[in-house]
């Protein structure tokens, strides 16, 4: 099945989809599920001594989580057109790209290390970890144009998140087990261990399976170095900037992408806690967001498959309007409500997540890389990247402070409903795709 489906790519191409399958461990284990547990455990542990509703605890630690999720945000999405910028020259891209990958790599090792009872630490290498993964995603992001051609990048991109979830999926199947037979006292080791291997097996994937993108994939798009290089990008990035203004339908994209964005984001990193915070147990939330990488996978071939039919614009639409759904059904998510019940609703949001988290984020990587002029993607995609990575600031910090104000997780969900219906007016401007390449 794999051999048939990237029969017709080439190499470079191949090598770019299998840095989405190296580090998707880390978004599975650290980002989405298991760190989030250990962290609730953890700080939940800490919290209790101050705020004696368990309740109120992992509300508190939800919120803080969310602050820290929104801080390493920031942190991205102002280095995001600087290192665009810089990554525009020759040379320079490939070297920045490692740099922050090291940064992801180092931070996830990090996190096995640190003593649970230090939770605020735990949060800070979370930061550091996270600031990692998203900066060498972002060059990796860039890195399209260098190994695909235009009419095949919808493609390679779904392609790319497709097999990324097969790749996340992988390395917590292996983490599972420990983590299961700790809990049904199998094996004599305590939970944070079990975290803790998962964090190691997370970082081991990461460095093996990132090796043929550091071998073969290099930057074939660039500007000679020029005297004071470092100096001049951010000149650079103004320019650039203005340069966009120039281009309304780039424009409009950009402002629609940063709050579907900011919206899906948020869903993504807050989904385990969120389960955790309104009841759902650490078993139940493993195995749903087990099989979410599996309806995940095809989901995201068949968003491509899609695009070639109907056109990128209109599959993240749909994308857009299944998030409505799920942010609908997550407000009737009540804690008081019974644990069955809420178990069984989160199964069906899991569910649709799955369906669109990969087609919409694969698509709108191929679709700016479409509509952008190819010579200087590297500083467009700066700003792609800073919409991107500013995204989810939004939500995540609203949702902790409503949390903390009201104690009711599913409260902060309207917020993140509004940002994608906003999203939704403001994309039904954006220009067809496929009418854009073929005026261009």
């Amino acid at each position: 099945m794999i051999k048939g489906l990237t029969k017709d790519l080439t190499k470079e191409e191949k090598s770019w989809i299998m840095y989405d399958w190296a580090s998707q461990g880390y978004v599975m284990i650290v980002h989405t599920v298991i760190f989030s547990l250990f962290f609730m455990y953890s700080a939940s542990q800490a919290l209790q001594s101050d705020v004696v509703d368990v309740y109120g605890a992992r509300a508190t630690a939800q919120a803080f989580l969310g602050f820290a999720n929104t801080a390493g945000t920031i942190l991205i999405g102002i280095l995001a057109p600087i290192l665009g910028t810089l990554s525009g020259y020759k040379g320079i891209k490939k070297l920045i790209f490692t740099i922050f990958a090291c940064m992801g790599i180092l931070g996830t090792i990090g996190l096995a290390i640190v003593p649970e009872h230090l939770w605020w630490m735990l949060l800070a290498v979370f930061v550091v970890a996270s600031v990692g993964f998203s900066g060498s995603n972002k060059i990796y992001d860039a890195f399209l144009v260098d190994v695909s051609k235009k009419e095949n990048m919808n493609k390679v991109s779904t392609l790319g998140f497709g097999f990324a979830y097969v790749g996340g999926a992988l390395p917590f199947m292996l983490s599972i087990p420990f983590i299961i037979l700790v809990q049904f006292g199998a094996i004599d080791i305590a939970i944070v261990t079990a975290y803790r291997i998962s964090f190691w097996i997370a970082a081991i994937w990461w460095i093996i399976f990132s090796i043929p993108m550091f071998k073969n994939v290099k930057q074939q798009i660039g500007v000679d170095k020029e005297e004071r290089y470092v100096r001049k990008s951010f000149i650079r990035v103004w320019t650039t900037f203005l340069d966009i203004k120039q281009h309304k339908h780039i424009l409009i994209f950009l402002i629609a992408f940063f709050l579907y964005s900011d919206g899906l984001g948020s869903i993504i990193r807050m989904s385990t806690i969120f389960g955790a915070a309104i009841g759902v147990s650490d078993i139940s939330l493993i195995i749903i967001l087990l099989v979410t990488q599996f309806v995940a996978f095809p989901s995201a071939i068949i968003y491509g498959k899609m695009s070639e039919r109907v056109g990128a614009k209109r599959m993240i639409y749909f994308g857009i309007g299944t998030y409505c759904i799920i942010c609908l059904i997550a407000l009737l998510m009540n804690p008081a409500r019974d644990t069955r019940f809420l178990t069984a609703l989160f199964w069906i949001l899991a569910m649709l997540v799955g369906t669109a988290q990969g087609g919409v984020q694969a698509l709108s990587r191929s679709y700016f890389g479409r509509i952008i002029p190819k010579e200087k993607s590297n500083e467009y995609f700066g700003f792609y990247n800073i919409f991107g990575r500013f995204a989810s600031m939004l939500g995540t910090t609203f949702l902790g402070w409503i949390t903390l104000a009201t104690g009711q997780p599913h409260y902060g969900v309207g917020v993140i409903l509004v940002l994608f219906v906003a999203a939704a007016i403001i994309f039904r401007h954006a220009p067809d795709d496929r009418t854009l390449v073929e005026v261009e």
